[in-house]
């Protein structure tokens, strides 16, 4: 799945044009490496956020979503938050 596809799919973000955007502007990486939206994610991967006030948020990704939109109480089966 495309990292900016799962990112959106897990709730991270509100809608993928965000995903989109943060890729773009490098500030998501994928086990510490930035990338662009269409890199495949794996299980066992890591995705940090650097925030604007210089916070980072570390997710490991546990499993690969089968649908879009997961509901936001199902989050934790899907990633962790390091």
């Amino acid at each position: 799945m495309r990292i900016d596809k799962f990112i959106n799919s897990v709730n991270i973000t509100k809608r993928r044009a965000i995903a989109q955007d943060m890729l773009q502007s490098g500030v998501i990486f994928l086990n510490n490496i930035s990338v662009k939206q269409s890199k495949d994610v794996k299980i066992g991967d890591i995705i940090s956020i650097k925030y604007l006030n210089g916070e980072i948020e570390n997710f490991k990704i546990l499993e690969i979503p089968k649908f879009k939109n997961t509901p936001k109480s199902e989050q934790a089966k899907y990633i962790t938050k390091l």
